[in-house]
């Protein structure tokens, strides 16, 4: 079994079983089995597989088939031009959540503190520690998600205080210039409509809000109403982005932001 007749193998099985992008998920995969990079798979392509490599492929193509992510298998998802390690403790980052680092990036010439509610990986606190000087302070209620953020922060070098709590309940009044979150906005009423990796894999927790999908919110519009100094900012990515604002009546230069597709995104606002 050469490297070639591997990856052709692999990319058949993937095709067979409807796993979308057959051929570059079995490069990834083959990729991890080996430890190499795609460019040693192409130069090595005729080379024979050693017996570790292919049980390891062959574990994997059967993982991917039953569902599992991708990330997952390889313990790793790009997220703002790094890598992150995740595990099914933490929800993968998508690329729309750059969105919310681009709101914030815009916003942190006055932010000194910022605040992540929800953290997860960590890829949105370790990002703006990375990409700002301000100080950067991240919550969880899930101390297996928290283990994961800090292994992220000390691998990439950042400078993030991490803390267990649900959502600001932990933390202290008018503390923050910034708060930015990613919370759990699906429906439980659409969870079957969801991709079966999704469902199945990832952590309901960092998923589901509630009924409708909007449960966290009020909670984490009243925490922030608390937690920032005044004239801090909000951010959040949305579900309903009509429902949201209306929740922030109340609140100074709200504005939603659209992602690539059109879909609103982000939810911005000031507090007065």
């Amino acid at each position: 079994m050469t490297v070639h007749t591997a990856l052709l193998q692999g990319r058949r099985l993937l095709e067979e079983g409807g796993v979308s992008a057959p051929r570059l998920t079995a490069e990834v995969l083959l990729m991890r089995a080996t430890g190499h990079d795609r460019a040693w798979l192409y130069a090595h392509s005729t080379d024979e597989l050693i017996e570790l490599w292919w049980i390891h492929f062959g574990r994997y193509l059967h993982e991917r088939l039953q569902g599992k992510p991708t990330q997952y298998i390889t313990g790793h998802q790009e997220f703002y031009g790094r890598d992150f390690r995740v595990t099914p403790d933490v929800l993968i980052p998508r690329p729309e959540t750059e969105h919310l680092i681009e709101a914030a990036l815009a916003h942190t010439n006055a932010a000194g503190t910022i605040l992540d509610i929800g953290t997860g990986s960590g890829a949105i606190a370790i990002t703006l520690a990375l990409e700002t000087k301000a100080r950067v302070v991240a919550i969880d209620v899930s101390l297996a998600a928290l283990a994961v953020a800090k292994e992220n922060a000390r691998s990439l070098g950042a400078r993030v205080e991490f803390v267990a709590g649900d959502l600001g309940t932990a933390l202290a009044d008018s503390a923050y210039d910034l708060i930015v979150s990613n919370p759990p906005y699906v429906a439980e009423r659409d969870r079957a409509t969801l991709q079966r990796e999704v469902r199945e894999y990832e952590p309901a927790l960092a998923l589901f809000g509630g009924e409708d999908g909007l449960a966290v919110y009020p909670r984490l519009i009243s925490d922030a109403v608390r937690l920032l100094r005044p004239g801090g900012w909000l951010m959040m990515e949305l579900g309903d982005a009509v429902a949201v604002r209306e929740m922030c009546a109340g609140w100074s230069a709200v504005e939603i932001v659209n992602d690539l597709a059109g879909i609103p995104r982000v939810l911005i606002a000031r507090k007065t």
